[in-house]
């Protein structure tokens, strides 16, 4: 099993404006010489905590973190104007020529593997290689199994709080029911709703259950942004032009190094969404981790990701 890298401190900070309403906090770590690689965070909305940098060999790599719309160090805060995957999209781009970066790796995990399969397939010129982690495609059954029904089936204990704010005429869609209390003008409705949000996610993360983890996602301001941005985009079917873009558009970036790694039981994105990824792009190595949930803590994910990220930055 691999150990995560020594915690760094970035050499470089700074705020990019995006529009004239969004300005997003960006870090870069490693070697400045190193290998460009970019690393798209979950959610949307979950932003970049400092150990993230520990899964890259700072010798080698030349690391780019950025808090994206709405989340983190970046503003406005919980904003969901002006916050589509387009916008985002258009973000990275916006970094990596702000930093006169010509190519770079592009690593995400969960939402971050959306945004990574969004980024790469609208600009595959730019990316030297892929690694992917918990892949989500934001398709409606990917969304019902988590929001609506499937994998209340196998925690029901987190599930009945899931449940708990929304009334039991409204459970039927219980993303609808969610997206009107995260966007009510009360601060306290929209709060109440977001910890229970974000705690359903944190309870249902890992193979076995963590408290901590839990009781972080739970904090006010980060349940806030992760609850309400993420549903936004949810409700919306990730602002995607089909169910199965990100999927029929495998074609357009066959051709660049990629690695897929899944936790077998990984409840928030199982692993028929890798699995479905995996036979459309055969030409991407694929890893199940066998004694795995979804978080990318979790020993056997996070020796695997070390291990891509070492091999590629050679």
């Amino acid at each position: 099993m691999r150990e995560l890298y020594p915690l760094i401190e970035p050499y470089q900070e700074g705020k990019l404006q995006v529009s004239e309403l969004h300005t997003i906090h960006f870090e870069e770590s490693g070697n400045p010489q190193g290998k460009p690689i970019v690393l798209l965070h979950g959610g949307p909305g979950g932003g970049c905590p400092p150990f993230y940098r520990q899964y890259f060999n700072p010798k080698k790599w030349r690391l780019v973190m950025f808090d994206q719309r709405g989340c983190g160090q970046s503003t406005p805060h919980a904003e969901l104007r002006e916050n589509t995957t387009w916008d985002l999209v258009n973000d990275i781009e916006k970094i990596r020529e702000n930093l006169g970066i010509e190519k770079w790796f592009v690593f995400g995990g969960s939402w971050g593997s959306t945004l990574s399969l969004a980024y790469s397939q609208t600009h595959p010129e730019r990316c030297t290689g892929l690694i992917l982690r918990g892949i989500f495609m934001l398709r409606q059954k990917e969304l019902r199994w988590f929001y609506q029904e499937g994998a209340s089936y196998i925690f029901p204990d987190a599930w009945e709080a899931y449940l708990k704010p929304i009334p039991t005429d409204e459970r039927d869609d219980m993303l609808t029911a969610y997206y009107q209390r995260l966007t009510n003008p009360d601060p306290e409705v929209r709060l109440t709703v977001a910890r229970a949000w974000s705690v359903w996610e944190a309870s249902t993360s890992k193979l076995f259950p963590d408290t901590a983890l839990m009781q972080n996602f739970g904090e006010s301001e980060f349940a806030e942004a992760f609850a309400r941005i993420e549903c936004h985009y949810f409700i919306n079917k990730g602002f995607l032009k089909s169910d199965d873009q990100l999927l029929a558009n495998v074609d357009r970036i066959r051709h660049i190094p990629a690695v897929i790694v899944q936790g077998r039981y990984d409840v928030v994105c199982p692993m028929i969404s890798a699995w479905e990824l995996h036979r459309a792009w055969q030409e991407a190595e694929f890893i199940v981790v066998s004694d795995a949930g979804h978080s990318m803590s979790e020993p056997g994910i996070r020796s695997a990701l070390i291990e891509a990220t070492d091999r590629f930055g050679e």
